[in-house]
């Protein structure tokens, strides 16, 4: 549980969004329910939450859940992190790969990783760190390598990722419960413990 307890009377159109999303993900969303005690922040907060890109032209699957899971370790956000690398083999990511997201190894030094990948990530993490820090070198190469529509939807899925983060957090919401295998790949879920 959260900091605080969700309210006892989810309004109606709130509780239909909610039953979507639980019944979607399989897991209770506390997120969504302790929301409910300010009703436009969660309306909004579902709104963001339909219009995430989970693949579009140029820009694979994989990139992005790279990019989210690099927030969500970024930040240390526990709920994100379980969620955000829940079923990351689909995408092929490797134990060497949430290493060098986790810091643990350079991400230069990851040949699995494309040379767009490590651009995309170092520019998130740079978006990411508090304060944010713009690193001419890292931008140019992302005007390089994405145009500008991928741009937009490499920095929206980074600062979208970074919101949840930032509220999960800053409501102490547990982890759901998205890796219950942790056998597949331990630094995740070692990382989400901490």
């Amino acid at each position: 549980m959260g900091y605080i307890q969700e309210p006892r009377k989810i309004p109606f159109l709130l509780r239909l969004g909610i039953g979507v999303a639980e019944k979607k993900t399989g897991k209770i969303m506390e997120p969504a329910r302790l929301l409910s005690w300010y009703p436009k922040a969660a309306f909004s907060s579902g709104i963001l939450e339909s219009l995430v890109t989970h693949e579009d032209a140029g820009i694979s699957k994989r990139l992005l859940q790279l990019i989210r899971l690099q927030v969500s370790i970024s930040v240390n956000c526990r709920f994100c992190i379980d969620m955000n690398g829940n079923d990351f083999e689909q995408q092929q990511i490797t134990s060497e790969e949430i290493a060098a997201l986790q810091g643990e190894i350079a991400l230069d030094s990851v040949t699995s990783l494309s040379h767009s990948e490590r651009t995309a990530l170092y520019y998130t993490r740079s978006m990411t760190n508090t304060p944010a820090y713009e690193d001419d070198d890292i931008v140019e190469e992302m005007r390089r390598i994405f145009n500008e529509r991928q741009f937009v939807i490499i920095a929206t899925t980074m600062a979208q990722v970074n919101y949840w983060t930032r509220l999960i957090k800053g409501l102490g919401i547990p982890p759901a419960g998205f890796r219950t295998d942790c056998s597949l790949n331990e630094k995740v879920c070692e990382h989400a413990d901490q």
